[in-house]
């Protein structure tokens, strides 16, 4: 079976205030990219009649940023700085623009601009905080996190964003306690109960499952907590509520393979039902025919039911996609001598 997924979840910045619809369907992908251009046209009409308006150039510099298209955000925020350097808001827009462009120098720089302007700046502490925590610079993000924490005690990402760097650098007891401050302070925080979960189900802790099931009740259709409750379940020798777990997976995520490749994988080496397992081997195989794993792993449960020719068939195939792969060799020269009969 594939090791345990580790599941950290990465600090993403919020960009811009233009949002685009976050479904991933293309009809609202698409959707959300006309409504940008709309507000990008309304707000060229307001800046023609209002030039010197600093907001109106931040606010249409986001929804380029949204609409990538760097150089006119750039030009906007640039425009809104000169008609007011004293707004620290601006500053940010600028570290959204430089951090898209693949320069985190020029956002953080911004954004300790915008701190310097206004202390108590929330927005722009957090980001910040996020932002040392990207390029892994600790002592800053911890710094940061501090004082904003200073500030407002009960800003759940202040918590969470201290919590991953403290886990980046293998502090699990005080990561832990800055997890269950997060979500003290948002019940609704699903990012924070998933790595809880993921850090319990480590230790082999109950405590997993509550705080997965909190997460699958923010988002019922969550891949990454229904896998790793399956595979807590799975790990703790609860097949059946594993099994019923990676098969709520395969349901509403008909492509996601490891589920239909974990079911497999319990029958085979757990449950021994040889035909079953070959059964989701090959659902998995469908989802991926690269899936060189599930090729040697239906060989092995072919094998193991006696069925050696059709095993054979399978390292094989294995082999096709992982030439050197070991475990297929070491079956194929098992079964030399019944195919060759």
């Amino acid at each position: 079976m594939k090791n345990r997924i580790i599941f950290t979840f990465l600090i993403l910045i919020s960009f811009c205030s233009c949002h685009r619809d976050g479904g991933g369907a293309s009809r609202k992908a698409s959707a959300g990219a006309d409504s940008t251009m709309v507000k990008i046209e309304n707000l060229s009409q307001q800046i023609q009649q209002d030039l010197k308006n600093p907001e109106l150039y931040n606010q249409r510099a986001k929804c380029y940023l949204t609409d990538h298209q760097f150089d006119r955000a750039l030009t906007d925020v640039n425009r809104a700085i000169s008609l007011d350097a004293k707004k620290s808001v601006y500053y940010t827009t600028l570290s959204d623009i430089y951090l898209l462009m693949g320069k985190p120098d020029g956002s953080r720089d911004a954004l300790k601009k915008a701190v310097e302007i206004n202390a108590e700046d929330k927005e722009a502490l957090l980001k910040l905080a996020k932002l040392y925590l990207i390029v892994k610079d600790y002592r800053n993000c911890y710094e940061t996190v501090k004082q904003l924490l200073a500030i407002d005690n009960g800003n759940a990402s202040a918590y969470f964003t201290r919590a991953v760097a403290l886990l980046e650098q293998g502090d699990t007891i005080h990561a832990v306690g800055d997890l269950m401050q997060a979500v003290d302070k948002n019940q609704k925080y699903y990012e924070a109960y998933v790595q809880l979960g993921e850090l319990y189900s480590m230790r082999k802790d109950p405590m997993a499952v509550l705080y997965l099931k909190n997460a699958l009740n923010i988002r019922p259709h969550s891949r990454e907590a229904m896998y790793m409750l399956g595979l807590f379940y799975q790990e703790t020798g609860r097949y059946d509520l594993a099994i019923e777990s990676y098969q709520a997976l395969s349901r509403f995520d008909t492509a996601f393979r490891e589920a239909s490749y974990n079911i497999g994988y319990i029958y085979l080496v757990y449950i021994k039902d040889f035909a079953k397992a070959q059964h989701y081997f090959t659902e998995s195989l469908k989802k991926d025919p690269a899936y060189y794993q599930a090729y040697f792993n239906r060989g092995y449960a072919y094998e193991l039911s006696g069925n050696y020719r059709k095993a054979y068939e399978d390292y094989q195939a294995s082999l096709k996609i992982e030439v050197n792969y070991d475990k297929a060799i070491e079956g194929l020269n098992r079964l030399d001598k019944h195919v060759r009969k």
